[in-house]
């Protein structure tokens, strides 16, 4: 056996779950936090498995902490082991007790006021044994910072250390009110846009304000105009349903007022560029069951909430091609 292969005979797995969390967090204060427990208390913890191994894991710096040689061979070795005691635990458990725990979810306004918590009510309401913590804001997430598990997002994850399971293609639509359109005339192409009052999301100090759209063949490229941006794209959606002008918005984020007739499409024949949701874990420790249920909830309620908008002819049938 290799000096360095798993042992768990003179340490408790709680202390092995810890040494995989400083591992990911690279810092022992905020693992100590994510698992809810006294910074010393997980130092100790640390000393006490490197005494069972006899080495090493990590490198400490007034500044840094980083893996040491030992415990880059030790890592994937523990968390092999961890996942085959979790998965001998849930083996034993019957299918409904299998999914608890807490969901520490973050997601964006729109989405997650309106769609996602509404979904995770009935899961909670299936299941006593979940509880819920989110974090909803149009910003970028953190998982250390924010203490969060999960994240619901539009985009493909860039960081390639972080596990992502794709939930649905988004088209993202031009909208407006009947009542706008009436007062200020409906675009029939890019260049009529400069005739209209955009409204704009912001994020941190960029704002949204240049719309891209196609035809199948040609690209255009509108810088519009208009007084009304917000971090929040829930309240751009809801100044769209006030009358206030013209907003790019996720097809999934609009579907209700789109479906009750509060807004319309606007140049039908200009796609803007389509979107992906995605739910992006930090590892994968953070996929437990009632992550696996979420993301197949999310899957089954995005695919209804898009082919109703199919079945009524406001977006094309190829965006529910899920590749």
């Amino acid at each position: 056996m290799n000096h360095y292969q798993i042992k768990i005979d003179n340490m408790q797995v709680d202390d092995l779950k810890l040494i995989l969390k400083v591992a990911e967090c690279r810092s022992i204060t905020l693992a100590a936090a994510k698992l809810d427990m006294r910074t010393a208390t997980a130092s100790a913890a640390i000393k006490r498995v490197e005494l069972a191994l006899g080495c090493e894991l990590f490198i400490r710096t007034t500044r840094h902490l980083r893996l040491s040689s030992a415990g880059e061979r030790y890592i994937p070795q523990c968390e092999q082991a961890l996942a085959v005691l979790e998965t001998a635990r849930q083996n034993l458990k019957g299918e409904h007790d299998a999914i608890e725990g807490e969901l520490r979810v973050a997601t964006s306004s729109d989405l997650g006021r309106n769609l996602v918590i509404p979904w995770i009510d009935e899961i909670m309401d299936k299941y006593p044994s979940v509880s819920l913590r989110t974090h909803i804001s149009d910003s970028n997430i953190d998982f250390f910072r924010d203490s969060v598990d999960i994240a619901l997002r539009y985009g493909s994850p860039s960081d390639s250390s972080v596990y992502g399971f794709k939930i649905c293609n988004v088209p993202r639509l031009l909208c407006a009110t009947p009542t706008y359109l009436a007062k200020y005339g409906e675009p029939e192409h890019p260049d009529d846009l400069a005739q209209h009052h955009g409204l704009f999301y912001q994020l941190q100090d960029i704002i949204n304000n240049v719309w891209e759209f196609t035809d199948g063949q040609k690209k255009y490229k509108v810088k519009m105009q208009g007084r009304r941006a917000s971090n929040d794209g829930d309240l751009v959606r809801r100044w769209c349903v006030a009358d206030k002008g013209l907003a790019v918005k996720s097809a999934l984020d609009i579907a209700d007022d789109l479906l009750n007739k509060r807004v319309v499409t606007v140049m039908p024949n200009y796609q803007h560029t389509q979107g992906e949701l995605w739910l992006i874990c930090p590892s994968r420790q953070s996929i437990t069951p009632a992550v696996r249920l979420l993301r197949d909830v999310c899957r089954e309620k995005t695919a209804h909430l898009l082919n109703q908008l199919v079945k009524e002819g406001i977006v094309d049938k190829r965006v529910l091609i899920n590749e």
